[in-house]
């Protein structure tokens, strides 16, 4: 894959994987699935945690304050 860092092995981080699960291909699988489920979790929380104005990479200006433009 092109966008990965160079230092990045897909097959060597599979094999670490299967061997801390004792071998067990569909462990490794299962343990992966629950663990990218933490994953997404924790960056629904993280989004909800964010304010909109900022998301969109501007604050929000209160429009009712006319020196807040001078």
């Amino acid at each position: 894959m092109a966008s990965e860092p160079a230092s990045f092995d897909l097959e060597d981080a599979a094999d670490q994987a299967i061997a801390a699960c004792g071998g067990d291909a569909r462990e490794a699988l299962k343990a992966l699935i629950i663990a990218n489920g933490f994953l997404e979790t924790q960056v629904e929380e993280l989004r909800a945690s964010i304010s909109a104005g900022y998301s969109r990479g501007r604050f929000d200006v209160p429009r009712d304050r006319k020196d807040w433009y001078d």
